[in-house]
């Protein structure tokens, strides 16, 4: 899972605003201004029958501030992204 969705900056950050496009989500903001130190992305590629499934998950980042349920503030009622 993501880190970000637990993080302070989650919808401020130019990292988790790249992420949301790679998932074809809508963005948290569309305007990002924080530009996290060192965050480190996970990639997993999943081959399907027709189509190659790709998830990127931001498993570090030396920025990361905890503020557990941010995600879930910003968007009450969804489903939180995993």
């Amino acid at each position: 899972m993501c880190i970000c969705v637990n993080c302070h900056y989650v919808d401020r950050c130019i990292t988790y605003n790249a992420v949301e496009t790679q998932h074809e989500q809508p963005h948290l903001t569309e305007t990002p201004n924080f530009e996290p130190n060192e965050p480190s992305i996970n990639v997993n590629i999943r081959p399907k029958e027709d189509y190659i499934e790709m998830e990127w998950d931001v498993v570090g980042c030396l920025s990361f501030k905890r503020e557990t349920g941010k995600w879930s503030k910003l968007r009450p009622g969804e489903l939180v992204p995993t």
